[in-house]
């Protein structure tokens, strides 16, 4: 179960952060304005909400830490893989069911030009959305689930680097240094010390 609970807390980590990633590039929402025109605009993730890429990155990165951190950063990760997993679940639930003028209005203004809420607000004819932001959301639970599922069985996880740490607290060889041959490694360091081995 050990083994296990971390591959299963990375792997939905990661594949959160690549959904997320993916679905910024894809369009979320069309805005229809009531130019007399009827077409309508594409609005991406990433414009619906702008820090959708960015913080997917982020999600990205923890996973592949957290594949590889000790105890007490397993808990950091945990932690801040449940902050963004709200965060960005909030956002996107509001661009799924209930879409805000923010998040066509740098779609629109690129478009026409006009900037402030209000005023894009009044050129906006309706809005539609695609599958992307709400199978982003289930990607944001999942998230949330893997986070929480960090915290609770972090403590079991067996340690990665366990056996480098071993290694690296073993004492050093018994008896004096003057006991072994002088080698090159030695006389290097040495070197290094700014003593000149061949003075001897």
């Amino acid at each position: 179960m050990t083994a296990r609970a971390r591959l299963l807390a990375v792997a939905a980590t990661v594949l959160a952060g690549a959904l997320g990633i993916l679905s910024s590039t894809q369009t979320w929402l069309t805005v229809v304005l009531a130019d007399g025109g009827e077409h309508a605009l594409p609005v991406p993730g990433a414009d619906a909400i702008p820090v959708l890429a960015p913080l997917s990155l982020a999600v990205l990165a923890l996973g592949g830490a957290l594949s590889i951190v000790g105890l007490v950063l397993r808990y950091v990760f945990g932690v801040l893989t449940v902050g963004i997993a709200v965060v960005l679940g909030y956002l996107t639930a509001q661009v799924a069911f209930a879409p805000p003028i923010a998040a066509v209005a740098a779609t629109v203004t690129t478009s026409t030009g006009i900037t402030g809420t209000g005023a894009v607000a009044a050129l906006v004819l309706r809005i539609g959305t695609t599958p992307w932001p709400v199978a982003t959301l289930v990607g944001w639970i999942v998230l949330l689930a893997a986070g929480l599922f960090t915290l609770a069985t972090a403590r079991r996880w067996r340690g990665s680097s366990r056996r480098y740490q071993k290694d690296a607290a073993a004492p050093a060889a018994p008896g004096p240094a003057a006991s072994r041959p002088h080698d090159a490694i030695d006389s290097w360091d040495d070197l290094s010390r700014g003593d000149d081995p061949t003075a001897r």
